[in-house]
């Protein structure tokens, strides 16, 4: 207990003077894992929609690869990432491994599916004339589809949450390719994991309170809007 308390001074203390080096590794994980759920969602939600409402030779199939990519390890994720980004690799010439920029790929890799097959689910729940009846008002597809959106709007913001959750404390890709660099590549859920090989518990304690209330505070904004436009409805 004396372990925990002497954690949560340490975060009191940190946050209260205003810590540089928190400060900094704090917005780098909102940048990266914010951006990473982001560009999720514009990949996600669209599948998500296509395989809830279309009728194609393979939904099944495809459907099953989602929905199976909600669970994929992290390590292997990282491992894929790091073979196509490496020097060697297919990729190699963007040389972005051990930057931001390879995080983003491993972080969207790792929420994509969860965002497109929540949001499939979602839609899959809607009245299935609806988007007959949409078509019968007149509405073009883009419009019958920003519709649909809205109406599956509660679905697609916990994918949303769903996806940012998922990302915001991942470890095992952000440290295969990302480096846990300082200064670079250091983010709140890789710092833990440095903090705690250095044998510094305070240090990681106070860092994953930290890290807990950020994806907390994240979640209930998402929250308060979701049932905010619950009300609304």
């Amino acid at each position: 207990m004396d372990l925990i308390w002497s954690g949560v001074r340490h975060a009191g203390r940190m946050l209260i003077v205003g810590d540089a080096e928190l400060l900094r590794i704090t917005l780098l994980t909102l940048r990266i894992s914010g951006t990473a759920t982001l560009i999720s969602l514009l990949l996600g939600v669209p599948v998500g929609l296509l395989l809830g409402l279309a009728h194609f030779p393979g939904r099944r199939f495809v459907a099953s690869v989602v929905n199976a990519g909600m669970g994929l390890p992290p390590v292997v994720v990282g491992l894929w990432v790091s073979i196509f980004l490496w020097r060697y690799g297919p990729f190699g010439f963007l040389h972005a491994m051990y930057t931001p920029a390879a995080m983003i790929i491993a972080q969207c890799v790792i929420a994509a599916p969860k965002v497109a097959g929540l949001t499939m689910a979602g839609v899959m729940q809607l009245n299935p004339k609806l988007h007959l009846q949409i078509q019968a008002l007149g509405a073009n597809r883009w419009q019958g589809w920003w519709l649909l959106i809205r109406e599956a709007r509660l679905s697609i913001l916990a994918a949303v949450m769903a996806g940012f959750g998922a990302v915001v404390a991942e470890v095992g890709a952000s440290m295969m390719v990302g480096g846990n660099v300082v200064g670079d590549t250091r983010v709140l859920a890789t710092a833990i994991v440095l903090e705690v090989n250095k044998g510094n518990f305070d240090v990681a304690i106070a860092l994953s309170l930290i890290l807990l209330l950020l994806a907390y505070a994240v979640t209930f904004g998402l929250t308060l809007l979701q049932q905010q436009r619950r009300r609304v409805a």
